[in-house]
């Protein structure tokens, strides 16, 4: 089970962290942030990109609610490809074993890199997927260098203009 591989990994890591129980209908990132009185910038979003043609190649990436992910320039170079998108519900089930909102950078396989807003190095802490929908995973912040594979990336998000 998912959880007990997350639970595993933040000990290994000796990771600090809350569990957050959550409930599944309020998992997406506006929902969750307005029924939790959660501000968007504590809100990360873990998202799995892809590149459009084989061999695919994968990268799991950060930004808070307040950013969207800047794909097709800044990722795209970082994984050296020419074409990506974001991985589809079946792509990222398949690659993580979680559903679309409840991926976590937590326990990702060994070979997949991780990018990080380093934005969100400012904050106190960040709440991430927990693995399932039905929880999320609060920790302070310099926790996330502890993950294997992870580089913190300037200019990784894009601030949203609402």
């Amino acid at each position: 089970m998912i959880e007990n591989l997350i639970s595993s990994f933040l000990i290994k890591y000796k990771i600090d962290y809350e569990l957050m129980p959550c409930d599944p209908d309020f998992a997406d990132t506006d929902a969750f942030c307005e029924n939790y009185n959660i501000p968007k910038e504590n809100s990360g979003n873990t998202i799995i990109v892809a590149s459009k043609k084989e061999p695919y190649k994968y990268s799991a990436c950060i930004v808070t609610a307040k950013y969207k992910l800047d794909v097709n320039k800044t990722v795209r170079k970082l994984m050296g490809v020419k074409r990506l998108s974001f991985a589809s519900a079946d792509q990222t089930k398949s690659l993580t074993n979680m559903m679309i909102g409840g991926v976590t950078v937590v326990a990702l396989p060994g070979n997949l890199d991780i990018y990080i807003d380093q934005n969100i190095l400012d904050l106190d802490y960040i709440i991430i997927g927990g693995g399932s929908r039905s929880q999320k995973l609060k920790l302070p912040t310099k926790e996330l260098s502890k993950i294997p594979n992870t580089q913190f990336i300037q200019g990784l998000g894009i601030p949203l203009t609402i």
